[in-house]
């Protein structure tokens, strides 16, 4: 797959330094991470207590998290929209777009009556920021990728695209912290349950501080460069009408590979971020048994198992620069594949096993979420890349992300208490995964700035 041959004007230097490349492309996807994570944990927190009728618990944990995924369905919306925007009138505009939208958002559900308040309009206003918030999502990343790997300098561009990655695991810690922190200065003597200080309005603090880091991230792209693959596509006179057209005429079968390309590491993704925290903290005694940790020890245990999803996020990228992505992700996925058969035993070892299942899961997952920063992107040429990567990223999403939580919870209840099939799941979404990687073709070498 080659879109063009090199030209002199690719030895040239990139309009951004490398460190402006990276603080830019890495403090978007920290914030719009932050923002999803935020909603992901008061999606397991608060969520079920406030916005749904009281009732079964299960029932209102299944609701909360259909709305989780529903913002999934928003995200490819929202990258062909900023899809369209990038590919036509540039990265930077484009990426302060999204970033605004995703920051009004969030900043928006902290301010949402609840259900004892307003009735089923709490959960409609929720459900309707939440799409905002995926619409945001679906522009970000795609956007923060291109940034990153079309101004890296050569036999780096994987090094580079690790970095709008590494935001997931800093979102993760920051968002994940805060919560630490409101839940120890309002705590609950019910550890299964939040206090009601913290039901009342703490919760609303994570969702009303996001303001302040989106005006840092404002800062930080509006003193951006225009990437030099852009505008070497409106100086030749190629930038498409239509990319969404385009891209679905010429390049669907990348948009198909693409998007299996992603799908284990989305479900291993929110397996380990959302369902683990509902399986983690819910009572040994429940009707759907789990492990019957406080949330505070088991979110610290989280965030030291995300702290092996940043270091192998970051060793992925020389790794797939040295042995390409597609070798790098066959290996990756083949251990994921393994990991979820390992579920049962490891869990049943008490906290060194969960404590061992934790940070083999987020290594694994910093080890095939690293590459796509590179990989994705250069499946298409720099005409219809910014919509290109940002379909696949996002179709993957709804396959991956938006049924995870959901499924791994009916499958939780349906196994009594037992994790052994929502590890088999994940091994079956790798298998698909580990297909398309099989079908697809090395793209370390390719020009991505033409």
């Amino acid at each position: 797959m080659s879109y063009a041959a090199p030209t002199a004007t690719l030895d040239a230097a990139p309009a951004n330094s490398r460190a402006r490349v990276i603080l830019a492309s890495l403090v978007g996807t920290t914030i719009e991470f932050y923002d999803f994570y935020v909603y992901a944990t008061a999606a397991v927190l608060v969520f079920p207590h406030l916005f749904f009728p009281a009732g079964n618990e299960t029932t209102a944990l299944l609701a909360s998290f259909a709305v989780f995924g529903a913002a999934m369905v928003a995200r490819p919306l929202g990258a062909i929209f900023f899809g369209h925007l990038g590919d036509r009138r540039g990265r930077k505009i484009t990426l302060v777009g999204a970033l605004l939208t995703m920051g009004i958002a969030t900043f928006l559900i902290g301010l949402l009556p609840t259900y004892p308040s307003v009735g089923w309009l709490a959960p409609a206003l929720l459900v309707l920021l939440r799409l905002a918030q995926g619409f945001a999502l679906g522009g970000e990343w795609s956007g923060a990728a291109l940034v990153a790997t079309e101004n890296a300098p050569a036999g780096k561009r994987a090094v580079f695209g690790t970095f709008p990655q590494l935001g997931a695991p800093i979102g993760f810690i920051i968002a994940n912290g805060l919560f630490l922190i409101i839940a120890a200065v309002l705590p609950s003597d019910d550890p299964s349950r939040p206090s009601t200080a913290f039901l009342q309005w703490g919760w609303r603090i994570p969702f009303l501080f996001s303001a302040v880091m989106v005006v840092i991230g404002l800062w930080v792209r509006l003193n951006l460069v225009e990437s030099r693959a852009f505008e070497n596509t409106v100086k030749a006179g190629a930038v498409q009408k239509l990319p969404l057209v385009s891209v679905f005429r010429t390049h669907w079968k990348a948009l198909v590979l693409g998007t299996f390309y992603m799908l284990a590491t989305y479900v291993l993704f929110y397996l380990m971020t959302t369902f683990s925290l509902s399986y983690g903290r819910a009572a040994t005694g429940a009707a759907t048994p789990g492990l019957g940790y406080d949330y505070r020890t088991f979110v610290l245990m989280m965030i030291v198992g995300v702290v092996f999803f940043g270091i192998f996020t970051l060793l992925s990228g020389p790794w797939a620069d040295r042995w390409g992505r597609r070798r790098t992700l066959i290996c990756v996925t083949l251990a994921i594949i393994a990991f979820g058969l390992t579920w049962v035993p490891l869990l049943a070892a008490g906290p060194a096993g969960v404590m061992a299942w934790l940070i083999i899961g987020f290594a694994l997952m910093g080890m095939t979420f690293g590459p796509m920063g590179a990989l994705l992107p250069e499946l298409f040429p720099a005409n219809v890349r910014y919509t290109g990567s940002g379909i696949s990223y996002n179709v993957s999403s709804i396959l991956g992300a938006a049924v995870a939580p959901f499924v791994a919870v009916a499958l939780w209840s349906a196994g009594q208490g037992s994790p052994f099939w929502v590890g088999v799941y994940l091994s079956a979404m790798g298998v698909l995964t580990l297909i398309a990687l099989l079908a697809g073709s090395e793209t370390k070498d390719m020009d991505i700035h033409s």
